[in-house]
């Protein structure tokens, strides 16, 4: 009976620590499409004002290869819609 609680209590244990990863992984994901999707609209903004050679400009395009490297990743695993990677 003791060795059960405390397979029981240790598994109580695990299973909030996944849903805590889980749930970082959720936002994470959230994020990360708020930010490409921020970014993506600056970039038309700053291109249609001739800002193409501009710093800001250029470190969210090199941003926007990063950000759809982590969206197709988690196409790949299955984990968001094609759709949901635009």
């Amino acid at each position: 009976i003791n060795d059960y609680n405390e397979y029981k209590k240790n598994y109580e244990k695990m299973k909030g620590i996944k849903m805590d990863r889980l749930e970082a992984f959720e936002k994470m994901l959230v994020d990360i499409q708020k930010q490409a999707a921020y970014e993506k609209n600056q970039l038309k903004i700053m291109k249609a004002e001739g800002k193409e050679k501009t710093a800001t400009y250029r470190q969210y395009l090199g941003n926007r290869v990063m950000y759809r490297f982590f969206l197709e990743k988690y196409q790949q695993y299955g984990l968001i819609e094609e759709k949901d990677n635009k």
